[in-house]
């Protein structure tokens, strides 16, 4: 879900010592250029002062928006995201009881579907690709497509056989045995770097004077220098470097072995059954939330208070849904998250997340449906692999998986970056003409991250997404009666079109921005808000069918 990921495999193999740097010539950005004005100030920002000022000088009054983030997590106890956190006003706190009949006991903040009622949560999990793979391998090994008569098994064949490309076809042995034992060798040294420094989580920055004699801790050091030197960034921590690792390790061994089932012995519920909702726990912050604490604050971090950042909205309630583990999400409880969150009164969601399978796609088609039969938003980050989406699979997409027809109220997000940090288009981000619709500030963006009253640096499109999720929140604040499908309009009707062709993330080539987005623009807050304020509101909403069963509980 970030850039990171994408640099762990090559920085490691280049070698455990600080030899390697990535050259730059990327200069220094102010921590808020995403917020920045382009025409006064120069950086590709989303004009939010600018936005501001031109809803005070409508006099526009502001009405709270519950945003609801689904990801890995939050941090409840940091100061810039306390105090905008989403409370259930119908739950009274730590009574083990479920007050509000919605089927969650103790939702206070938002609820937890990959957690189970024994208090343990999912960390760490499969990717999907292996999950298809070694389902279907008993079945398929060894046959052809002639052996698929039916359509059911031709769909399910050429799922195994993409399936097998991705996990065995794609995979370096040598490669994998390499990390396996650079893992080793990073853990071990990782915890003499602890009790050197005093520190359970640190990063390059404490490294200064810090000169280890162990061996291990000199690769761990060097290792993690060198990853940060190739994000340009100084906020990488020792548990997001291991956390990663540990992910492409997983890759590697799943070409051979079946993957653990991560979250059927923790989460303990029918995976099968999309009607069986009510599971998880209340623990929103589960010890790995530093994604989803950085998307949070990117949106609505407690604006002018002197205090780390500032995030687009202000006048935001963060509903926290944790749903996205360190691995791929399980479809499952990617549709029930949405459904939560609707049903208790999201009106935008912003998904920070993505895959290249879903094998339950037809549950997730039903919850976009049911989000838009509500009047709900939401908002996708496009992904970072560097891929055209509208040739290659990401999921999840508008596009629903019976062939009629697709969701309308969905944006799907592109990185954008600024001429001085490295390019207009973010390097790793996915693009697509049909199936991208905007581009907007995603790399190196300062937000919130665990700790309490910590912020760094990520990029990603998972840092795009969000932005754009709180300028629909920004939008929605001052006109409360825009549709789903009028804030979509809102928020793409306006975007600036750059006036000097783009890179292509992907080939490099110099393009214009229209080749790789729908709208062929970057997204910008004050544009969007002078739009709104032209839209005729209704209050009229079509409601698709649902073939997800009502139960006494919601």
């Amino acid at each position: 879900m970030n850039k990171l990921l994408s640099l762990t495999v090559a920085a490691i193999l280049l070698g455990a010592g600080s030899t390697y740097a990535q050259k730059t010539t990327k200069e220094t950005v102010p921590q808020n250029w995403h917020l920045l004005d382009p025409a006064t100030t120069g950086y590709n920002g989303i004009s939010i002062q600018k936005a501001y000022d031109l809803a005070k000088l409508k006099k526009l009054k502001s009405k709270r928006v519950v945003v609801a983030v689904i990801d890995s997590g939050i941090d409840t106890t940091h100061e810039d995201l306390k105090p905008i956190l989403w409370t259930n006003p119908k739950e009274i706190p730590g009574n083990g009881i479920d007050d509000d009949k919605n089927g969650y006991i103790d939702d206070v903040h938002g609820w937890n579907f990959i957690g189970g009622k024994d208090g343990r949560n999912v960390k760490e999990d499969s990717y999907e690709a292996a999950r298809v793979y070694h389902s279907l391998k008993a079945k398929w090994e060894g046959k052809t497509a002639a052996d698929a008569v039916t359509a059911a098994d031709k769909k399910e064949f050429a799922d195994y056989t993409r399936a097998k490309e991705k996990v065995v076809a794609d995979v370096d042995p040598k490669q994998i045995a390499v990390l396996q034992t650079m893992l080793k060798r990073i853990i071990a040294g990782d915890s003499i770097i602890k009790k050197d420094l005093n520190k359970q989580e640190y990063t390059v920055k404490d490294f200064e004077g810090y000169n280890p004699t162990d061996a291990n801790a000199k690769a761990a050091k060097g290792i993690l220098t060198n990853i940060s030197k190739a994000n340009n960034t100084t906020d990488i921590t020792n548990e997001q470097l291991i956390e990663e690792l540990n992910g492409e390790v997983r890759k590697g061994e799943s070409a051979t072995n079946a993957p653990e089932a991560y979250r059927k012995n923790i989460v303990q519920d029918d995976e099968t059954n999309i009607n069986d909702r009510f599971y998880g726990n209340n623990d929103i912050m589960a010890n790995t939330p530093f994604h989803g604490t950085h998307c949070a604050g990117i949106i609505a971090a407690v604006r002018n208070n002197n205090k780390g950042v500032d995030g687009v909205a202000d006048n935001v309630s963060i509903m926290a849904i944790r749903a996205v583990p360190d691995g791929d999400e399980h479809d499952k409880d990617i549709a029930n998250a949405i459904r939560y969150a609707v049903d208790n009164g999201a009106q935008i969601i912003s998904m920070s997340f993505g895959k290249d399978f879903s094998p339950n796609k037809e549950w997730v088609d039903e919850a976009f449906k049911y989000a838009a039969s509500k009047n709900v938003l939401l908002v996708h980050a496009a992904g970072n692999d560097s891929k055209n989406v509208d040739t290659t699979y990401n999921f999840p997409n508008p596009v629903f998986a019976d062939g009629k027809g697709r969701a309308n109220n969905v944006i799907t997000v592109g990185a954008a970056g600024d001429l001085k940090n490295g390019g207009l288009t973010a390097s790793f981000s996915n693009y697509g003409k049909k199936e991208v619709d905007v581009f907007a500030p995603g790399v190196n963006i300062h937000s919130t991250i665990p700790g309490g009253n910590t912020y760094g640096d990520a990029s990603g499109t998972s840092m795009a997404c969000p932005v754009v999720a709180g300028v629909a929140a920004l939008l929605l604040q001052y006109y409360p009666n825009l549709t789903a499908v009028q804030l979509k309009e809102a928020i793409e009707k306006s975007v600036v079109a750059p006036k000097e062709k783009v890179n292509n993330p992907e080939t490099k080539e110099k393009v214009s921005l229209s080749d790789l987005s729908k709208t062929g623009g970057f997204v910008n807050a004050y544009e969007a808000l002078k739009y709104a304020g032209t839209i005729k509101t209704t209050k009229k909403v079509v409601l698709p069918p649902t073939k997800i069963k009502k139960t006494t509980k919601g």
